[in-house]
């Protein structure tokens, strides 16, 4: 089984969207052998996804309501194959946390083949959550197709 880990601040908006849109995607394309998770860096274990970031990703059938946030650990990176944060500060936290995992963290834009960072939407409208969510869409899919390329080749 492979590993991907997807991290942010509070693990209630951003990382927990990307973890909904990655399974739905590999769900969509019959993927099996992937297991997609997330946490942060922050978080306070057990809080719910953000109400904006479940109605963002309602949108396309894909259930948030049940996502409680998890506390990022050096055992949670040690046991992924690939690590993707949402800022480049989100990167050096985790990077500091265990840096012998550098081969395998990267942002989500970095990963996808982009510069920048994903802003955080927490206190925003729904609006904001619905175009970052389509964000993380959209590099999701580029950072998957990598990731599985890459599985094929080794």
């Amino acid at each position: 089984m492979k590993r991907i880990l997807f991290v942010c601040t509070g693990n209630t908006c951003r990382s927990s969207m990307a973890e909904g849109i990655c399974s739905d995607l590999l769900l969509k394309q019959g993927v099996e052998g992937v297991n997609v998770s997330s946490a942060g860096i922050y978080a306070l274990s057990g809080s719910p996804a953000s109400p904006e970031a479940i109605d963002a990703l309602s949108d396309w059938g894909i259930d948030l309501s049940g996502h409680r946030a998890r506390l990022l650990t050096p055992e949670l990176i040690a046991e992924a194959d690939l690590v993707l944060t949402m800022t480049s500060g989100q990167k050096a936290a985790v990077l500091e946390m265990a840096p012998e995992a550098k081969e395998k963290v990267f942002t989500l834009t970095e990963y996808a083949g982009f510069g920048g960072d994903i802003p955080d939407p927490i206190g925003k409208p729904l609006f904001f959550y619905r175009q970052y969510a389509e964000e993380i869409r959209r590099l999701c899919q580029m950072a998957l197709a990598r990731f599985l390329s890459d599985e094929e080749k080794s």
